[in-house]
């Protein structure tokens, strides 16, 4: 199944509900990243973000913050 070709609401739901995912981070921005991390941490879910070695420290720190340990950052 591939979850770079569904939008961010559909993202936030499915973390929202619990279903973790692995996401190819350069097709979204920081801030939608954020909103499914967000979703993620709140449910538990575990969610890894793949393609992120263009972002800044500080967008990366956005995104763990947001995630509250549920989710993973790679390159």
């Amino acid at each position: 199944m591939s979850f770079e070709n569904r939008t961010t609401r559909e993202l936030v739901q499915i973390a929202a509900a619990g279903g973790g995912f692995e996401l190819n981070g350069e097709i979204k921005t920081t801030r939608e990243l954020v909103q499914i991390a967000a979703a993620g941490a709140n449910s538990g879910a575990n969610l890894i973000f793949i393609g992120l070695s263009k972002l800044s420290t500080r967008e990366l720190v956005q995104i763990a913050a947001a995630g509250k340990g549920c989710v993973t950052l790679s390159e």
